[in-house]
């Protein structure tokens, strides 16, 4: 019979070259993913632009949870024993990571120390600082299709539930404004409750979505909507997800009003008025769906006012055989660039005022700069329009003021929360540097939120 410690070798070799195997793959993982974070910091990539974890490294058990939950690569990574947010400007606020960590050390919050994020100031359901008056979606600070349609139900179930214990009168029970995802996605749920409400919008379907350049791709997690159920659509292009929704509104007979502008929205006893270019809605509650994208941010800068500038980019075509300068860091910038170098005989040129493009995805760099190897955009970093003409556009850069020639301009800037017309009619907002949001995703917690 063998003696029990002559078994010994026989089982902790094995062991051994286990553990040292592990051990030399946590070393090489820990090794890149301080090597990417730190890549990221040097070409100012370090900022998140808009709802992400934040992880406390004091509760992380290093179970690497959130890094395999997570819906796009490599944003976090274990460092150590600790996860860490490793592309800060990749994550799109999925939420996911949060709610696979087993030892609840991540928070998404908005915002960061160097970087405000405005955002108002939110209750349960929505609630804005004006009771009866909500918000949801982006106009909340909340991006991805996803978040929006979970958003804009979640305050309808919350809206439908206060409403029951009021008197009904010949009034609507809410207004919507906004027919993006958030706002269709409430509109399907008012009438899933049975609730008297008219949704509206200042231009057409889609929200931002029905902007955004021909074939762009969008990317939609599953989600559930009303009266529709789950919906898997992966990546699909901006004319698919159009059609989807045009769809719906087909399937259901939900019917908004397109082309009517609010202009302002007024108390009226207990509830409200909601005064567009076209009626008047007398209505028992309020919600705002509107996203940021509908008042885009502006360059301030001589000649802006020209007919040659534009805001965003619809149909590349037609800048055919004209000199274009697009200005901007962000997706919209490098995809509207990307775009117009595919037109026959556009010249393409690209300003940005930073060192890196931190708000862009990983594929929108790579293709600029494989663009800009090829000599088919031209790149200028650390500069930024100052003065626009009809025939050219003056940037300045460390080195000096220069003029291209030029025959339009396309400012895809981002959008800016509409601070005036909330202040109008008194929404509170507020910049914050790590604002946190409450486990149901749908508005900050309340102890954050309610503070002034």
């Amino acid at each position: 019979m063998i003696a029990a410690y002559a078994l010994v070798p026989v089982y902790a070799l094995p062991l051994a070259l286990a553990v040292a195997g592990w051990a030399r793959h946590h070393a090489r993982r820990t090794r890149r993913n301080r090597d990417l974070l730190s890549h990221n910091r040097a070409a100012g990539l370090a900022e998140p632009p808009s709802l992400h974890p934040r992880i406390d490294p004091a509760r992380c058990i290093g179970c690497g949870a959130c890094v395999r939950a997570c819906p796009e690569h490599d944003v976090l990574g274990l460092i150590g024993r600790t996860a860490t947010l490793i592309e800060p400007w990749a994550c799109v606020g999925h939420g996911v990571c949060r709610d696979a960590c087993p030892a609840g050390a991540i928070t998404l919050v908005f915002g960061t120390p160097t970087r405000g994020i405005d955002v108002p100031v939110l209750g349960p359901g929505g609630e804005t600082s004006i009771p009866g008056i909500h918000i949801a979606g982006e106009l909340g600070g909340l991006g991805l299709i996803r978040n929006a349609i979970t958003q804009g139900s979640a305050t309808i179930d919350h809206m439908a539930a206060a409403l029951k214990t009021a008197p009904s009168d010949d009034r609507l029970d809410v207004v919507i404004v906004g027919c993006g995802p958030a706002g269709l996605a409430a509109a399907l749920g008012a009438m899933a409750h049975g609730l008297r409400f008219v949704a509206i919008d200042q231009a057409s379907l889609g929200g931002s979505v029905a902007h955004y350049p021909r074939g762009k791709l969008v990317m939609t997690a599953p989600a559930t909507l009303p009266l529709i159920g789950e919906v898997r659509l992966g990546a699909i292009s901006k004319e698919g997800l159009l059609h989807f929704w045009q769809d719906v509104l087909a399937r259901t007979g939900l019917a908004p009003r397109f082309e009517e502008r609010v202009r302002t929205v007024e108390r009226e006893g207990d509830g409200f008025v909601v005064i567009t270019d076209h009626a008047r809605h007398r209505t028992r509650r309020v919600l705002l769906a509107t996203g940021r994208g509908g008042t885009p941010r502006r360059l301030h800068v001589p000649g802006e006012d020209l007919a040659k500038v534009v805001y965003r980019l619809s149909d590349p075509g037609q800048y055919a055989e004209q000199r274009i300068v697009v200005v901007g860091g962000g997706d919209a910038a490098l995809e509207a660039a990307i775009a117009l170098a595919e037109v026959p005989g556009t010249t393409v040129t690209l300003v940005h005022r930073g060192a890196g493009f931190a708000r862009a995805r990983a594929a929108n760099r790579m293709a600029v700069e494989h663009l800009e190897a090829a000599g088919t955009i031209t790149v200028h970093r650390h500069t930024q329009p100052v003065a626009i003409t009809p025939d050219t556009i003056a940037i300045a850069s460390p080195d000096g003021t220069h003029n291209l020639a030029n025959d339009a301009v396309i400012a895809c800037l981002g959008g800016t929360m509409p601070r005036e017309w909330l202040a109008h009619i008194g929404v509170a907002v507020e910049t914050h540097h790590g604002l946190p949001m409450g486990p149901d995703l749908v508005q900050p917690s309340a102890s954050s939120a309610l503070s002034t």
